[in-house]
């Protein structure tokens, strides 16, 4: 209809999680979410729901999109266990080399935020958080690391992964980010049985 603005639903959410993304969810206000989505307040909660509920959306929004990068990186785990790890910190370098992404993790930038966020938020966000860790555990126990080994290291890789989003807001250089990921890597290689070691 002639007039009508036509609302998109999965831009406005694009939009609502990179403001998310870019300055977290204190800084975030609800002008600042209809000045990124182009929708009026009125249009947010009727459409996206309050900022709680829009934080949600945008907070499963980002976890799935990775996600499904992160799983299919780690896809070869039982074979290849070394390189599928190598694989899943190249998504995270890659995201974060990415010019037109903001810098750093929405999941990341949100656990750092729990002691502010609503308990339902925050509960949701170390959700989040524990779904990286348990693709990695699943991902090491097929690669055949002793089960102990495996819940340590995909502790150890998730909180790696964040970091690697903290350090580069604060500026690390690519080849800073990198040689935290290659001393994971070593170490993994270390503790992989030794069939385990087909490198990718």
């Amino acid at each position: 209809m002639a007039g009508k603005k036509q609302f998109d639903m999965d831009t406005a959410l694009d939009a609502a999680m990179v403001q998310f993304w870019r300055a977290g969810y204190a800084a975030t206000s609800v002008d600042d979410l209809s000045r990124a989505t182009g929708l009026n307040r009125s249009s947010i909660y009727s459409s996206l729901g309050d900022k709680d509920a829009l934080f949600l959306r945008c907070l499963d929004r980002y976890a799935a999109r990775y996600g499904e990068k992160y799983d299919a990186a780690l896809s070869c785990a039982a074979s290849e266990p070394l390189a599928a790890v190598r694989a899943f910190f190249d998504v995270t370098l890659k995201r974060i080399a990415d010019p037109e992404l903001p810098d750093g993790c929405l999941i990341a930038q949100s656990t750092m935020a729990i002691p502010t966020l609503s308990p339902a938020v925050a509960a949701h966000t170390k959700e989040a958080l524990g779904f990286q860790r348990s693709r990695l555990r699943v991902a090491l126990k097929a690669g055949r690391l002793p089960d102990q080994d495996a819940d340590a290291f995909a502790e150890h890789m998730a909180a790696v992964n964040q970091s690697l989003a903290v350090m580069s807001r604060a500026g690390a250089s690519p080849a800073q980010l990198a040689s935290v990921v290659g001393v994971t890597l070593d170490a993994l290689s270390q503790a992989l049985p030794a069939t385990s070691h087909v490198q990718g």
